[in-house]
């Protein structure tokens, strides 16, 4: 009878089934996953935060760009 490779992780091009592998060796593929899902949050998070914080720097510029309240009265 075949494996059900539906519920297998591939590691450096080797198929392991996960019903075969150790307690450990489960909670250690449990955390690596964590650890992917994180990282991919992170990455996500630092897009907008750059994002963000261009938006927020052309919005200075453009600020630093208009005449001054005290120059426009001067004139």
């Amino acid at each position: 009878m075949a494996k059900d490779t539906k519920n297998a992780v591939s590691i450096d091009g080797q198929e392991y089934p996960v019903d075969d592998l150790t307690p450990q060796q489960q909670a250690l593929l449990s955390h690596v996953a964590d650890l992917d899902r994180k990282l991919d949050s992170a990455r996500f998070s630092v897009d907008q935060l750059s994002v963000g914080r261009n938006a927020f720097f052309e919005l200075l510029k453009q600020a630093l760009a208009e005449p001054k309240v005290s120059d426009v009265e001067a004139k």
